[in-house]
Protein backbone atom coordinates (compact mmCIF):
# COMPACT_ATOMS: atom_id res chain seq x y z
CA UNK A 1 0.00 0.00 0.00
CA UNK A 2 1.30 3.23 -0.73
CA UNK A 3 1.74 6.15 1.68
CA UNK A 4 3.06 10.11 1.42
CA UNK A 5 5.40 10.34 3.57
CA UNK A 6 7.50 13.43 4.60
CA UNK A 7 11.02 13.93 5.53
CA UNK A 8 13.06 16.50 6.97
CA UNK A 9 16.43 17.53 6.06
CA UNK A 10 19.66 19.10 7.86
CA UNK A 11 22.90 19.50 7.83
CA UNK A 12 25.64 22.03 9.40
CA UNK A 13 28.92 19.87 8.51
CA UNK A 14 30.87 18.84 5.27
CA UNK A 15 29.19 21.14 2.56
CA UNK A 16 25.96 20.87 4.04
CA UNK A 17 24.14 21.93 1.22
CA UNK A 18 25.49 19.23 -0.92
CA UNK A 19 24.70 16.76 1.84
CA UNK A 20 21.53 17.82 2.06
CA UNK A 21 20.84 17.63 -1.55
CA UNK A 22 23.04 13.62 -2.21
CA UNK A 23 20.58 12.39 0.30
CA UNK A 24 17.60 14.19 -1.31
CA UNK A 25 18.82 12.20 -4.46
CA UNK A 26 18.88 9.11 -2.46
CA UNK A 27 15.59 9.42 -1.09
CA UNK A 28 14.65 8.51 -4.64
CA UNK A 29 16.46 5.22 -4.77
CA UNK A 30 15.13 3.83 -2.19
CA UNK A 31 13.32 0.53 -2.59
CA UNK A 32 9.55 0.46 -3.17
CA UNK A 33 9.77 4.21 -2.78
CA UNK A 34 9.81 7.42 -5.25
CA UNK A 35 10.29 10.94 -4.62
CA UNK A 36 7.16 13.47 -5.31
CA UNK A 37 8.02 16.79 -4.09
CA UNK A 38 11.24 18.18 -2.52
CA UNK A 39 11.25 22.05 -0.97
CA UNK A 40 13.92 24.83 -1.68
CA UNK A 41 16.75 24.57 0.71
CA UNK A 42 16.72 26.90 3.92
CA UNK A 43 19.38 28.38 6.25
CA UNK A 44 18.88 28.44 9.56
CA UNK A 45 20.45 29.27 12.95
CA UNK A 46 20.69 25.99 15.33
CA UNK A 47 18.20 25.03 17.88
CA UNK A 48 19.11 24.01 21.00
CA UNK A 49 22.77 23.42 21.19
CA UNK A 50 23.81 27.20 19.68
CA UNK A 51 27.55 27.03 19.61
CA UNK A 52 27.99 25.37 15.93
CA UNK A 53 27.42 26.03 12.31
CA UNK A 54 23.86 27.20 10.34
CA UNK A 55 21.79 24.66 8.98
CA UNK A 56 20.94 23.63 5.85
CA UNK A 57 17.29 22.22 5.78
CA UNK A 58 14.79 21.03 3.68
CA UNK A 59 11.61 18.94 3.13
CA UNK A 60 10.30 16.17 1.03
CA UNK A 61 7.64 14.33 0.20
CA UNK A 62 8.17 10.36 -0.88
CA UNK A 63 4.77 8.01 -2.02
CA UNK A 64 6.42 4.82 -0.38
CA UNK A 65 5.63 0.71 0.15
CA UNK A 66 7.98 0.96 3.16
CA UNK A 67 6.17 0.57 6.50
CA UNK A 68 6.97 3.50 8.83
CA UNK A 69 9.74 1.84 11.13
CA UNK A 70 11.62 0.22 7.09
CA UNK A 71 11.33 3.37 6.46
CA UNK A 72 13.10 5.33 9.11
CA UNK A 73 15.91 2.20 9.07
CA UNK A 74 16.19 3.52 5.65
CA UNK A 75 16.89 6.83 6.37
CA UNK A 76 19.64 6.04 9.57
CA UNK A 77 21.36 3.68 6.70
CA UNK A 78 21.78 6.78 4.64
CA UNK A 79 22.62 9.17 7.59
CA UNK A 80 25.30 7.11 8.29
CA UNK A 81 26.48 6.33 4.61
CA UNK A 82 26.95 10.40 5.17
CA UNK A 83 29.04 10.10 8.21
CA UNK A 84 26.62 10.49 10.78
CA UNK A 85 27.30 10.45 14.11
CA UNK A 86 25.50 11.13 17.35
CA UNK A 87 27.93 12.55 19.76
CA UNK A 88 25.24 14.17 22.11
CA UNK A 89 21.61 16.23 21.33
CA UNK A 90 21.59 18.70 18.88
CA UNK A 91 25.23 17.91 18.22
CA UNK A 92 26.90 19.40 14.46
CA UNK A 93 25.74 16.92 12.13
CA UNK A 94 26.87 15.59 8.24
CA UNK A 95 22.74 14.76 7.74
CA UNK A 96 20.06 14.53 10.01
CA UNK A 97 16.82 12.64 8.38
CA UNK A 98 13.54 12.60 10.27
CA UNK A 99 10.55 11.16 9.64
CA UNK A 100 7.85 13.58 10.15
CA UNK A 101 4.27 12.29 8.87
CA UNK A 102 3.53 9.07 7.01
CA UNK A 103 0.34 9.28 5.74
CA UNK A 104 -2.50 10.17 8.89
CA UNK A 105 -0.43 7.98 11.01
CA UNK A 106 -0.62 9.28 15.06
CA UNK A 107 1.51 6.77 17.02
CA UNK A 108 4.35 6.42 19.59
CA UNK A 109 6.20 3.39 19.45
CA UNK A 110 9.84 2.92 21.11
CA UNK A 111 12.33 5.03 19.03
CA UNK A 112 9.39 6.33 16.42
CA UNK A 113 6.73 8.81 17.13
CA UNK A 114 4.46 10.29 14.22
CA UNK A 115 3.69 12.58 13.30
CA UNK A 116 7.38 13.79 14.85
CA UNK A 117 6.95 15.50 18.05
CA UNK A 118 9.14 18.68 17.86
CA UNK A 119 7.78 19.42 14.33
CA UNK A 120 5.40 22.02 14.83
CA UNK A 121 7.76 23.96 16.74
CA UNK A 122 10.64 24.07 13.99
CA UNK A 123 10.26 26.67 11.16
CA UNK A 124 12.91 24.93 9.51
CA UNK A 125 10.32 22.00 8.75
CA UNK A 126 7.49 24.11 8.65
CA UNK A 127 8.37 26.27 6.06
CA UNK A 128 10.37 23.97 3.65
CA UNK A 129 7.26 21.66 3.94
CA UNK A 130 4.55 24.63 3.61
CA UNK A 131 6.51 25.62 0.08
CA UNK A 132 5.88 21.99 -1.31
CA UNK A 133 2.13 20.89 0.46
CA UNK A 134 0.68 24.40 1.74
CA UNK A 135 -2.56 22.43 2.91
CA UNK A 136 -1.12 20.27 4.81
CA UNK A 137 -2.93 18.68 8.14
CA UNK A 138 -0.41 17.42 11.02
CA UNK A 139 -2.33 14.35 12.24
CA UNK A 140 -3.30 15.38 16.06
CA UNK A 141 -2.20 18.73 15.68
CA UNK A 142 -4.22 20.20 12.99
CA UNK A 143 -3.20 22.49 9.81
CA UNK A 144 0.90 22.94 9.43
CA UNK A 145 -0.16 26.54 8.29
CA UNK A 146 -1.33 27.68 11.87
CA UNK A 147 1.73 26.31 13.44
CA UNK A 148 3.92 28.33 12.19
CA UNK A 149 3.55 32.35 14.03
CA UNK A 150 4.71 30.31 16.83
CA UNK A 151 7.91 30.12 15.07
CA UNK A 152 8.42 33.42 13.59
CA UNK A 153 11.17 34.31 16.34
CA UNK A 154 13.31 32.03 14.70
CA UNK A 155 16.26 33.14 12.14
CA UNK A 156 15.45 31.42 8.52
CA UNK A 157 15.86 32.61 5.02
CA UNK A 158 15.06 30.82 1.81
CA UNK A 159 18.62 30.14 -0.42
CA UNK A 160 18.62 31.55 -4.06
CA UNK A 161 18.82 28.13 -6.17
CA UNK A 162 22.75 27.19 -7.43
CA UNK A 163 23.98 28.97 -10.78
CA UNK A 164 23.81 26.12 -12.42
CA UNK A 165 19.93 24.96 -11.60
CA UNK A 166 19.30 29.12 -12.54
CA UNK A 167 20.72 28.97 -16.05
CA UNK A 168 19.62 25.27 -17.02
Amino acid sequence: MKVIATIGLGANLNDPAAQVEYALAELDRLPATRLLARSSLYASAPVGYVDQPDFINAVAQVETDLAPRALLVALLDIEHRHGRERSFRNAPRTLDLDLLLYGDAHFHEEGLTLPHPRMCERGFVLLPLLEIAPDTTIPGRGRAADWLAACADQNIAVLPPPAAAVNA
